[in-house]
């Protein structure tokens, strides 16, 4: 097979020293689908980044269809062919989908008007090709996340690029979401176009690329060709460089008295949908309860109400007996509760602030942080930052660097660090792990695990059936936005028996 692009000694040092790439070589073979894997830091980005023209190589050089790669900025990767879609999406949130897809590309009348038709016939003829259903009509800011990156990925489609870099795509997509990318990257593949798949899923890396590179600390570790002889423990096993666990976590013994109590939850959205049908059920200490379930079936709307960002139509939800349904979110976590946020880059941080800003905006206001006339104690600040990025293994350089600088999977360890923290009595953790890689999803489960052995609850909302399966005492399961089901997670509970439920087969007579 012919190879579409060599990376030759590629290194990526930049001005304060830090290393991202060190003698990377690589070769991908046209018409293949080629995974990149490797832990959260690797250098994955850094290396797509200097493939699509955002990034220069220090030394090294970029192959491209047999001639030497030198890029000015990503417009001139795009018109090379190259196309990308990164982990942060890159649209514009008050337009429309189409106008999305299609910026930049407007065909227009007499070289001055965009002609509308031509657009809408442009557009519909490429969702139709590629297998999206994302309504075109519709404003950004009121897509799903999973939605946007469904745009995002049709945008560098619809441009018909001949090698796509795809930086962890599925993070945000549902499992049929993620079927018709799969068939639409196959049918890609089968018209000879190339893909390179960074991804932290082994299963997805497994089901979908032809070879894998394995990348730790800026250097490949190994590439091998994924046959059956190659399984996900020995991916891992090199990804972090030690054995990762994946057996589930043992029930505990015994667990304590009710925590949170959610009480008949109703919910309609803007629209008048009802998203939450008379939700019932209690979290008590010392136990993890898991939301399963496809994405969207009432798990945004859940976590948000509970943490006090959505009011609910009616219900009522205590903590320690207390009714919090309608206080404010930082009221809430007064009270006792922290919050891992499903969308973390508007919900968990501030992009333009440094991680010790990050880690105290729940907490900037108290004595420890805070002296006389409201002025910032740095050198407390800076202890903690520096023992939150030590304890949590987030890699970065410096406190002081701001969030925005770091991998997507970095960002979520800090706010995880800053949750588990403050010393809450329950934790509601939504997608704590999403966009991490497997050896810091380990060290995330082990802490969670360590809240509830603590008699700390928590709440476990998550579409990786993996991880409800591991770490939840007591297994809910949200279709249509109602319980269906509820299992404590002995070892009869497996994805074969939640998966009839998750979809609306199955229905227990006494739930909620």
């Amino acid at each position: 097979m012919d190879i579409i692009l060599s990376l030759r000694g590629l290194s990526k040092i930049y001005p304060n020293g830090t290393l991202a790439n060190k003698d990377i070589s690589i070769d991908f073979e046209q018409g293949s689908i080629h995974a990149i894997v490797g832990e959260n830091g690797a250098g994955k980005s850094t290396l797509m980044k200097m493939i699509f023209g955002e990034e220069s190589p220090t030394t090294g050089e970029i192959i491209y269809k047999g001639e030497k790669l030198v890029l000015n900025g990503s417009m001139d990767a795009i018109k090379k062919g190259i196309g990308m879609v990164h982990q942060q999406l890159m649209l514009a949130p008050g337009m429309t989908v189409k106008e999305n897809l299609m910026l930049g590309l407007e065909p227009t009348i007499c070289g001055m008007f965009v002609d509308r038709k031509r657009l809408n016939e442009i557009v519909q003829k490429a969702s139709a090709r590629f297998g999206f259903t994302v309504p075109l009509s519709a404003k950004i800011e009121d897509l799903s996340i999973g939605q946007k990156q469904s745009v995002e990925i049709q945008k560098v489609l619809i441009r018909d690029a001949e090698l796509i870099v795809l930086d962890e795509p599925t993070a945000v997509l549902t499992p049929q979401e993620t079927d018709v990318l799969f068939s639409s990257l196959l049918n890609l593949k089968s018209l000879g176009k190339t893909i390179i798949f960074i991804s932290h899923k082994l299963k997805e890396v497994k089901r979908i690329s032809d070879r894998i590179t394995v990348i730790r600390a800026g250097r490949v570790i190994e590439t091998f060709a994924n046959d059956d002889q190659l399984n996900e423990t020995v991916i891992a096993q090199k990804m972090v460089g030690r054995n990762v666990n994946y057996e589930k976590i043992a029930l505990p013994e015994a667990v304590g008295k009710p925590v949170l109590s959610v009480s008949n939850l109703t919910y309609y959205n803007d629209e008048g949908n009802k998203r939450l049908n008379h939700l019932n059920f209690v979290v008590r200490s010392g136990e993890i309860v898991g939301i399963a379930g496809v994405e969207g079936n009432g798990q945004s709307e859940l976590s948000e109400i509970i943490t006090g960002l959505r009011q609910g139509s009616n219900g009522e939800i205590t903590l320690f007996n207390e009714n919090i349904s309608s206080m404010t979110p930082r009221a809430i976590r007064e009270h006792g509760m922290a919050h891992i946020p499903e969308d973390r880059m508007h919900n968990g941080m501030a992009g333009e602030l440094s991680i010790n800003e990050n880690v105290i905006v729940d907490r900037y206001y108290k004595n420890a942080y805070c002296g006389k006339f409201g002025f910032l104690k740095g050198k407390s600040i800076s202890k903690l930052g520096r023992a939150l990025i030590q304890k949590y293994d987030v890699r970065a350089q410096s406190e002081n660097l701001p969030i925005a600088s770091l991998s997507g999977g970095n960002i979520q360890k800090v706010i995880v660090a800053r949750e588990l923290s403050s010393d809450p009595q329950i934790i509601v953790a939504a997608h704590p792990t999403r966009g991490v890689d497997i050896g810091s999803a380990e060290i995330i489960h082990n802490l969670l695990n360590e809240a509830r052995d603590t008699q700390k609850a928590v709440l476990l909302i998550s579409a990786d059936l993996d991880e409800i399966l591991k770490l939840s005492t007591r297994i809910l399961v949200l279709f249509n936005g109602e319980i269906v089901a509820e299992f404590v997670n002995d070892a009869s509970v497996d994805q074969n028996v939640l998966s009839p439920y998750m979809i609306g087969l199955n229905h227990q007579n006494e739930v909620g």
